[in-house]
């Protein structure tokens, strides 16, 4: 069990509530591709670079703190690793919305707005959950929560790839929107590593 900090610490806390509140502003952007032409898709990934930039940022002050600090809220190992997965979730983010750019894609896929949907929702679950870190009380919903929504994402993707794959004849369309979809659902596979990590944390804290 790793030491508590004092009661007047909360950096590390603010850190990871930084980190989330971070993503839920990534999921926003995400839903601009739904609402825009494609000429203009180039700033909203733009602005999903700014805001991971951001999110490294966050991480990286998050692992100087650790490696500074001689007394810890719970585990180094697991500071390191809650910090580095919620990192994973802003990173696939955008990489996959810069591949809808880089791909030069015109009609989105359909089942699309879902997938932000989902992943709006589990960014908002995530940054809600961050103010219960410090007590780890009271956070069973959260994951609860996450798993639902992750089992969601998995039938959605399913169900995109298989349509995908029944109703469009360009092969090579079908591979650019394969790896947005894919890249979306490893987004959502990434939330919920947080959620089991935050869960883990709190079973061996308590």
């Amino acid at each position: 069990m790793g030491f508590r900090l004092t009661p007047q610490d909360t950096s590390f806390f603010s850190l990871f509530a930084t980190s989330a509140g971070l993503l839920v502003e990534a999921t926003r952007e995400l839903t601009k591709f739904l609402e825009v032409e494609p000429s203009a898709r180039q700033g909203i990934a733009d602005r999903l670079r700014d805001l991971e930039h951001d999110a490294d940022d966050a991480t990286h002050e998050l692992i100087k703190k650790v490696n500074s600090s001689f007394i810890t809220p719970f585990d180094r190992e697991d500071i390191h690793g809650l910090a580095a997965s919620l990192d994973d979730c802003m990173d696939l983010i955008e990489e996959t919305a810069d591949l809808i750019v880089l791909y030069r894609l015109g009609d989105l896929p359909d089942g699309l707005a879902d997938q932000f949907e989902i992943l709006a929702r589990m960014a908002e679950v995530t940054a809600e959950a961050m103010p219960r870190l410090r007590s780890l009380k009271d956070l069973s919903s959260y994951w609860i929560e996450i798993n639902r929504l992750e089992n969601q994402a998995d039938d959605l993707h399913r169900k995109m790839v298989a349509y995908q794959f029944n109703n469009v004849t360009d092969a090579v369309y079908l591979v650019k929107v394969k790896d947005i979809i894919d890249g979306f659902e490893d987004a959502a596979d990434a939330f919920e590593k947080v959620a089991h990590l935050i869960e883990g944390i709190a079973v061996k804290e308590s």
